[in-house]
């Protein structure tokens, strides 16, 4: 399975839209534009198909964490867990 697959179906699972992925990359200063994330979800056929690399794969993963767990800097623990 490629990177490409990976982030597609991370995205379709999550409900994520591209803003909310680009704030996402932001999360761990990895800046990337709309148009850059589009390519990506391309078909492999398409003309401006890009492949996906680990590096863009590792900080959205990176990223996706403090999304929703919080930052570790910060002391805060995901809302769930607030009830102890």
């Amino acid at each position: 399975m490629s990177n490409n697959e990976i982030f597609k179906k991370l995205r379709v699972a999550l409900h994520l839209r591209n803003d909310e992925i680009i704030e996402i990359m932001k999360l761990v200063d990895f800046r990337i534009t709309k148009s850059e994330l589009g390519a990506f979800f391309r078909r492999e056929d398409h003309p401006n198909f890009k492949k996906c690399g680990d590096q863009v794969l590792r900080n959205f993963l990176n990223g996706l964490v403090i999304h929703m767990r919080g930052n570790k800097a910060d002391g805060h623990k995901a809302d769930t867990e607030d009830s102890e």
